[in-house]
């Protein structure tokens, strides 16, 4: 059985990004986990010590996101009415990014989805806070999915790549079973700067080949930025879905820190899964 974490702020932008989830796995035996963490809008040294104003602020705050919870999973249970589907709430006064660590390695997840707006009046911002921190400390797949994306079948997904990484079978687990659910056709885009891969580029590259079988197409382009021939392929190919192993070698780092993104106009406007390294 798949065991995905689906945080929710109780917006329509993380109501979607979990419809999304439910229809991405309609055909898949799972537990979906909905976590809501919540902190009290004053949270000083007055709360922690127990001023009269606090007390009593964090059971209230609590109980609100219990009652939204409940209400959640039964609107998807009567929306979506699948058999397959199982839905456990969570409620948490924490941290969203300490409490998907947590949740995690507990009830063993295998993969987070997650909507992606950032803050109001901040649109230039690639993912909201939330987002990037969870895709960069995650132990498992986070799957980031763009405000107001409306679902579709992930016919065509976008794979880039600098087979700087070994590519095995449980590294690979999510991203395979959606190709295989979806017939999906994958697509390797290995960005260059010099015209030979290295050994150990070569040894990767044989072995993805391997595991993608006859779903997988390769394409080499040269190209001193990533982002722009992720643009380019965009542009030329109808994708709908993007996938990335983040890893120290790679551009991940980049794609969230650099001021040039907002120059090039990188938007990830299709839902995005990233995988960790290890």
């Amino acid at each position: 059985m798949t065991r995905i974490l689906l945080p929710t702020d109780f917006s329509d932008n993380s109501f979607k990004a979990i419809a999304y989830g439910l229809s991405l796995y309609k055909n898949v035996e799972c537990t979906f986990y909905l976590l809501n963490t919540y902190m009290p809008p004053v949270y000083h040294t007055e709360y922690i010590l127990g001023s009269p104003g606090q007390i009593g602020l964090g059971d209230i705050i609590q109980e609100e996101s219990k009652k939204n919870l409940n209400e959640l999973k039964t609107k998807l249970e009567n929306e979506f009415k699948n058999p397959l589907h199982t839905f456990v709430t969570h409620s948490a006064f924490n941290m969203l990014t300490s409490e998907v660590g947590q949740i995690t390695e507990a009830e063993n997840i295998d993969l987070v989805i997650m909507g992606t707006k950032g803050a109001t009046g901040a649109q230039e911002i690639l993912f909201g806070t939330n987002t990037v921190h969870v895709l960069k400390n995650s132990k498992v797949p986070v799957l980031a999915i763009p405000q107001d994306f409306e679902y579709e079948e992930p016919n065509v997904i976008l794979f880039p790549t600098d087979y700087q990484v070994s590519f095995t079978k449980d590294k690979l687990a999510t991203l395979l079973q959606i190709v295989k659910e979806h017939r999906s056709e994958i697509n390797v885009m290995h960005v260059f700067t010099q015209l030979k891969l290295n050994p150990t580029q070569t040894k990767n590259r044989k072995s993805l080949e391997t595991l993608l079988g006859n779903n997988g197409l390769f394409h080499d382009v040269e190209s001193d930025e990533i982002i722009t021939a992720i643009n380019k392929f965009q542009v030329k190919a109808k994708i709908n879905f993007l996938a990335m192993i983040q890893n120290k070698h790679t551009f991940f780092e980049r794609l969230f820190i650099e001021p040039t993104i907002k120059k090039i106009g990188f938007h990830v406007n299709v839902p995005f899964l990233v995988i960790p390294e290890k």
